[in-house]
């Protein structure tokens, strides 16, 4: 059995309150918060003095393969790069190199805090792949494009990959289904996708009200918000996490209650883009679950949520004019537990306490940053790093220790990549 102990270390917990006590770990959960039973033993034993304990970090939206495009085309605006750098370079991509791409993108976020990602992409057995051998935690979607030739082909492998993936991994591994978009997925396919998702019990991550542009397309082609169009013909009746969700309507906000939307939000990607900035103040004041994602690496261009975490508490506090908006804690929570509550994982991931998941990060607090240290969340909200994670834990295993990956093999990937990389974009 596998027992770790991680004694002597202050954590968050869910109410945004740090607490000193132990952590133990027993398989793959914590069995013990603050006092531990003296005939608990550990097998495992890490020294907490000095760190900062917190769940692992929850990244609800990424296109993790797409780091082999990171600085690859930036500063353009969305349609531009999609249509015309990314979506022909995407073309050349094998199963291979999204292997690798997805293993880099795994990579940053371990060493960055993150323990669980949801994903988007194609070839998703390559990225299932991955997270088996990493041993992180994900929530997977094949994508899919409607308009593109091999729509049908995209919806048939959606089904094998659900069948097959779904609680793999000792239930490491979740699925969804991807339709990417409304402007790339027409109604009748979006209709067809609703069938497979009846019929399997799946639910669906999907790109809605990105930017401006298509929300007025929409308007043109269909005299209706995507929100709104998505009511209408069934799909927010699948249970649906919605990405971006930038250009929203006081209308489409309480579809989106009603029918009980969870939202990525994605402050870095859609600054970057200049895509605007979402509504969260007002979906959070609706009772709208709001967790947060990096997007792909090729957008924003890292995979650091802690600095979405930083993003999400600064940028509404100048949107509203209003520094009380989006306190520390509950950017701290939309990183961590509505996360998982966006990804269906509440319950399990996002919390420090007994019966969950042990999926935890350690913050090494002996920098100079973290002092004086007058309040540590916001410490962790306002001065830490991704330089400052020590220590990751997923499902009770040992990923990162001293900042070093224990299951993947960084100098080989790092060779993979740019070489991988330079073919595909020269």
């Amino acid at each position: 059995m596998n027992r770790i102990l991680i004694n002597n270390v202050e954590m968050v917990l869910e109410d945004g309150s740090i607490i000193h006590g132990d952590i133990a770990v027993e398989d793959t959960l914590i069995k013990y918060v603050g006092k531990i039973p003296p005939e608990w033993q550990a097998n495992t034993v890490i020294n907490g003095d000095g760190f900062l304990a917190v769940p692992g970090f929850v990244n609800t939206h990424t296109h993790a393969a797409m780091t082999l495009f990171r600085s690859y085309a930036d500063d353009m605006l969305l349609m531009d790069w999609l249509e015309n750098k990314i979506w022909p370079v995407e073309k050349n991509l094998t199963a291979e190199d999204i292997y690798w791409g997805s293993m880099l993108a795994i990579a940053e976020m371990i060493k960055s805090g993150t323990t669980t990602f949801a994903d988007m992409y194609f070839a998703m057995p390559e990225v299932a792949k991955a997270v088996a051998e990493s041993g992180i935690r994900a929530v997977l979607a094949r994508g899919m494009a409607g308009v593109a030739p091999n729509a049908q082909q995209a919806l048939d492998e959606s089904k094998i990959f659900f069948q097959e993936y779904n609680g793999a991994q000792n239930g490491r591994i979740s699925v969804m289904l991807g339709p990417h978009a409304p402007y790339t997925c027409p109604p009748d396919y979006l209709k067809s996708v609703i069938d497979v998702s009846q019929q399997l019990g799946a639910e669906i991550h999907i790109h809605l009200a990105e930017t401006a542009g298509e929300v007025d397309n929409c308007l043109k082609k269909y005299g209706k918000t995507p929100i709104a169009l998505m009511d209408e013909i069934g799909l927010l009746d699948c249970g649906v996490l919605a990405a971006h969700c930038v250009h929203l309507t006081s209308d489409d906000i309480s579809i989106m209650k009603n029918k009980k939307v969870r939202v990525a939000h994605n402050p870095g990607s859609n600054l970057k883009l200049a895509s605007g900035i979402a509504p969260v103040p007002e979906l959070l004041a609706a009772g709208i679950v709001v967790g947060l994602g990096t997007d792909g690496a090729a957008s924003n261009n890292n995979l650091d949520l802690l600095e979405e975490i930083r993003l999400a508490a600064i940028i509404h506090k100048n949107n509203k004019a209003d520094p009380l908006v989006v306190p520390a804690r509950t950017a701290v929570n939309m990183g961590t537990n509505f996360g998982a509550a966006a990804l269906g994982l509440d319950g399990s991931v996002g919390k420090i306490a007994p019966g969950m998941k042990a999926d935890l990060t350690l913050f090494n607090t002996n920098k100079l940053h973290w002092y004086p240290r007058h309040d540590k969340l916001s410490l962790l909200v306002y001065a830490a790093g991704a330089a400052d994670v020590d220590t990751v834990l997923v499902d009770g295993q040992i990923l990162l220790r001293d900042g070093i990956l224990t299951t993947i093999d960084e100098e080989k990937l790092i060779n993979e990549v740019q070489t991988r990389a330079i073919r595909l974009t020269q």
